[in-house]
């Protein structure tokens, strides 16, 4: 058991290992957002610059998603064989390398490729919500993961706004739109890179230290391959953890789609300028300041009053209002209106993010990381399908989103099948495999 996990959030605590490890959590999964999508509000220059057609943009979405299902499955078994130090710090650094070099493409098929590579730092979700239920209580898990979440999602809205300022600083510099789109995109790989330096200096694995120096106190500590062999097939036998993978498509999948595709369609749509598309984009992922979060609470304090069961209901509730408003969203054809109404449902869409990883920890308390894997990549196969809904040239993108509508209201029925173990109590301790079995003196020693 991991003991001197945090059972309180300290935002102005930045000397303990827990709230250290909090603060940089959320600034390394928000630089690995604000890369991930940097490029999506430039995409109309891109457009341009490529003569590219609505389906090889759609192909484009598809890629810049569908490798981090498989990153994600494979990230999360890497957190429970070698821990979210070294991973996460191994994927900020070798992240920010086609980040800054996608500036090297020269034609669709280049461009295609680079953003294929630069998925792969979508991963950084799972070991964001590994390290932190490492790191906190259960009586605050559903909330921390939520906050860390949220926050580095942040990334994704800010990028938004910001992106086409970086590139018209480069246009007043005196460089060409062809070359100051590419110059702009290695502000966020630095970013990445020294940001990948800083967390494998400053945090730990868990509270009471790092696993190599946890395996020197406890020689006979060992990750033995049969045990984790049966472990995966239980997992895969667990209906609830695809329950969570299809929900998770259902919000997070929506959320990194339209984190492609907002700038784009606002600007197309409604005549707009670069940037004052980027910012009605932008003000779709700003919701992450506060509503996943929201959305972690909401389960907490359901589980709370009603116990685990009330994490299930807040996560439905969650889905179905998120359902309602994308269709509300899809009829809208006057700009305040549109805007608007994309706003009112982010809100629950960043919700259902929050309520579905407050869910994740108490699924499997002996494989937290390879169920947050799974999950994670439901995300983004959710995103992969909705891709093929906007690459269509015979489904319009209002028809897109009213098919997507349907479908979030249909998961969010489909969540109150999920049944809760009666040892799923809230009282139970969800603990990653990433543990180190010490002696009584010695626990007693780190306590």
């Amino acid at each position: 058991m991991i003991s001197n996990k945090a059972s309180k959030i300290v935002l102005n605590d930045f000397s303990s290992v827990p709230m250290r490890t909090f603060h940089l959590t959320w600034m390394a999964f928000f630089l690995c957002f604000f890369g991930w999508f940097g490029i999506a509000p430039l995409m109309p220059i891109i457009k341009e610059e490529f003569g590219l057609s609505k389906s090889q943009i759609g192909n484009i979405i598809i890629a810049s998603v569908s490798i981090t299902i498989f990153a994600r499955i494979l990230i999360g078994l890497l957190c429970d064989r070698i821990g979210p130090r070294k991973v996460y710090s191994g994927l900020l650094i070798l992240g920010s390398i086609p980040v800054m070099l996608i500036g090297l493409s020269y034609d669709y098929t280049s461009f295609l490729i680079c953003r294929l590579a630069i998925g792969v730092i979508g991963a950084s979700f799972v070991i964001t919500q590994f390290h932190t239920s490492m790191m906190f209580s259960p009586s605050i898990v559903g909330t921390a993961n939520a906050v860390t979440a949220g926050w580095g999602n942040l990334g994704g809205g800010v990028t938004q706004a910001v992106m086409p300022y970086i590139f018209t600083g480069f246009l007043a510099l005196g460089f060409s739109s062809a070359e100051a789109w590419r110059w702009a995109m290695v502000v966020p790989g630095v970013g990445l890179f020294i940001m990948g330096i800083l967390y494998f200096l400053y945090t730990k694995d868990t509270p009471e230290g790092n696993l190599e120096d946890l395996k020197k106190q406890d020689p006979s500590f060992t990750l033995k391959k049969k045990q984790n062999q049966e472990k995966i097939s239980v997992i895969l036998k667990d209906y609830r953890v695809w329950v969570l993978a299809l929900a998770y498509g259902g919000c997070f999948g929506l959320e990194i789609t339209i984190d492609n595709i907002a700038a784009l369609y606002f600007k197309e749509k409604f005549n707009l300028s670069l940037e004052a598309a980027g910012i009605i984009a932008a003000s779709f992922g700003m919701m992450n300041i506060f509503a996943r979060a929201l959305g972690g609470m909401l389960s907490d304090k359901l589980n709370l009053t009603i116990g685990i069961k009330g994490r299930v209901y807040a996560l439905a509730g969650c889905l179905v209002l998120e359902g309602v408003g994308i269709l509300i969203f899809s009829g809208m054809n006057v700009l305040f209106w549109s805007v608007f109404t994309m706003i009112a449902f982010a809100l629950f869409v960043k919700m259902s993010n929050g309520a579905t990883y407050a869910v994740v920890p108490f699924i499997n308390n002996k494989a937290v990381g390879l169920v947050a894997g799974i999950v994670g990549a439901g995300g983004n196969v959710g995103a992969v399908l909705m891709g093929f809904l906007f690459k269509s040239e015979s489904i319009s993108y209002s028809d897109a989103f009213m098919y997507i509508g349907c479908a979030v209201l249909f998961i969010g029925g489909l969540i109150l099948s999920i049944q809760m173990k009666s040892n799923d109590a809230s009282s139970s301790t969800p603990e990653p495999t990433l543990t180190v079995p010490l002696s009584s003196e010695k626990e007693a020693a780190l306590v």
